[in-house]
């Protein structure tokens, strides 16, 4: 079947509250994306992000972002007074960007009045329910954070032993000891999947279903590295080995250093794969169709000695293959309509391998077909139809700035191939839209910014650099209903309306 959908983070939506959240605006957002005759709204990983603001760094593979949790629903159930929320400073000054600094500050604060008025939601029988779905992971996930409050946000890494090495002593002492701040993390995951099931459902009443995002590690400094260290490449003394990273190429002289921990894959094998089941249970729970990144590191994978500078050093060790893959579609609901394979980066024949054994669809980017440096398979007219092709990801440019920093001979050949000469900057924009809409590919996602031909600014997110990524905003009113019509216009012209 053919479809389209639309790259638009949670983050990323309009909001009073400085970042975007489960509101009456992602509602509004859901009603455009049918309005568009769109099928799918993809979006980035729900983790709750630390130092840096990455999803892909989360304290958490499983728990929820705590800042995407409506305040106004909070006000509803009377848990915040509006008065409370009255020139608080969330960053809305800027409703283009995130400042995550001033939601670090303010945020937090709001939400444990909130909590504070919360009483013996234990009792509920919604939270009861969510707990025993959750218990395996949300139990270590609120000593976890308790404790690096406690410590005052230092890594478990630099933690006192006794709570480093998970003592049943020391960890039973400080569950007694602050007992009311493990209840308040678990009062947050409570309100985040209260909130999110909802949205969830509203959209698939809809017909829109949720694409969300997998990331292959997890970060060094969370709960799962810390609950589970035998999972990971750790020495004796609980401190890694070897770190993932990407190895040096065309786009990067040194590598990307990724520095989170690599899987011990002998050990997971050994139990089933009992982690990863679990892990992908739940993500198709908050998702319709999860799209797993990082694909190739399920292969083989990038290894870099622990402590390195950079990812010049590292080697390439062989990862769990097909073996991984036949132990998840044990769940029924792991099927090759509900994964997408992030196959994007340096591939082998090995690698494509993987993806066709799989049945997973793989990616491919409008943007790489005109890079010289790795154009390869990603011209429209190489790509099969079991793939989902983007312009490009929040790891990529807008359209708008990559075309203007295209080399010469690079832009010309999309000139060429595109006929783009004397066109406007807009009309450049949605000449490389049409080519992905009408390429063979089953799906095809566009992010909303290229949709809105933004430039620079708008990029979520540049790989290997720290700060100043993942604060795109959309504007309020930006979608406009005129916005979608011309994108259900196109979504028909190409045949990815469901329905037709």
């Amino acid at each position: 079947m053919r479809s389209a959908g639309i790259l638009l983070p949670i983050s990323s939506l309009p909001s009073p509250y400085g970042i975007g959240t489960f509101s009456k605006e992602a509602r509004e957002v859901v009603d455009l994306l049918a309005l568009a005759g769109q099928h799918y709204w993809q979006i980035l990983p729900l983790g709750q992000t630390g130092y840096g603001d990455s999803p892909y760094q989360a304290f958490s593979a499983t728990a929820g972002n705590p800042y995407f949790i409506d305040l106004d629903t909070l006000l509803e159930k009377g848990l915040l007074l509006p008065e409370e929320l009255s020139g608080v400073d969330f960053g809305q000054d800027h409703p283009e960007r995130v400042d995550y600094e001033k939601l670090y500050r303010n945020r937090w604060r709001i939400l444990r009045t909130a909590f504070s008025r919360a009483g013996d939601f234990e009792s509920d029988p919604r939270f009861q329910e969510i707990y025993a779905r959750n218990t395996d992971w949300l139990d270590d996930y609120a000593l976890f954070c308790s404790i690096k409050g406690f410590q005052g946000g230092r890594s478990w890494h630099e933690w006192e032993e006794g709570l480093r090495i998970r003592e049943k002593s020391a960890l039973e002492a400080f569950s007694r000891e602050h007992a009311e701040e493990i209840r308040f993390y678990k009062f947050l995951q409570y309100e985040f999947c209260l909130e999110w099931t909802d949205l969830k459902k509203y959209a698939n009443s809809k017909g829109i279903e949720i694409i969300g995002d997998l990331p292959i590690y997890v970060a060094s400094d969370s709960a799962d590295a810390w609950s589970h260290p035998e999972l990971f490449q750790f020495d004796a003394d609980e401190r890694m080995i070897s770190v993932a990273g990407c190895p040096p190429d065309a786009f990067s002289a040194t590598g990307q250093l990724w520095g989170n921990p690599l899987y011990d894959w002998p050990e997971h094998e050994r139990s089933g794969f009992a982690w990863w089941k679990k892990r992908m249970e739940h993500a198709l729970t908050l998702y319709d169709v999860a799209r797993i990144d990082h694909f190739r590191g399920f292969e083989s994978y990038y290894s870099i000695p622990a402590g390195d500078k950079d990812a010049s050093r590292g080697h390439w060790e062989t990862g769990p293959g097909m073996r991984l893959f036949e132990a998840l579609r044990e769940n029924p609901n792991v099927t090759s309509r509900s994964i997408i394979a992030e196959d994007l980066g340096f591939l082998t024949d090995s690698v494509r391998q993987l993806v066709e054994d799989s049945g997973f669809p793989g990616m491919k980017l409008i943007e790489f077909a005109f890079d010289s440096r790795d154009a390869g398979d990603y011209f429209p007219f190489r790509y099969t139809t079991n793939t989902v092709v983007y312009t490009g990801t929040h790891d990529n440019q807008t359209l708008d700035a990559w075309y203007d920093e295209l080399s010469e001979g690079d832009r010309k050949l999309a000139d060429d191939y595109l006929g783009l000469h004397g066109l406007s900057r807009e009309e450049k924009c949605w000449a490389f839209i049409r080519l992905a809409l009408s390429s063979v590919s089953d799906t095809c996602v566009i992010p909303m910014q290229d949709y809105l031909c933004l430039g620079a600014w708008a990029r979520m997110n540049k790989p290997s650099t720290l700060g100043g990524n993942w604060c795109w905003r959309m504007r309020e009113g930006e979608f406009t209903e005129a916005l979608a019509a011309k994108i259900l216009r196109l979504t028909e012209i190409y045949g990815r309306i469901p329905s037709a």
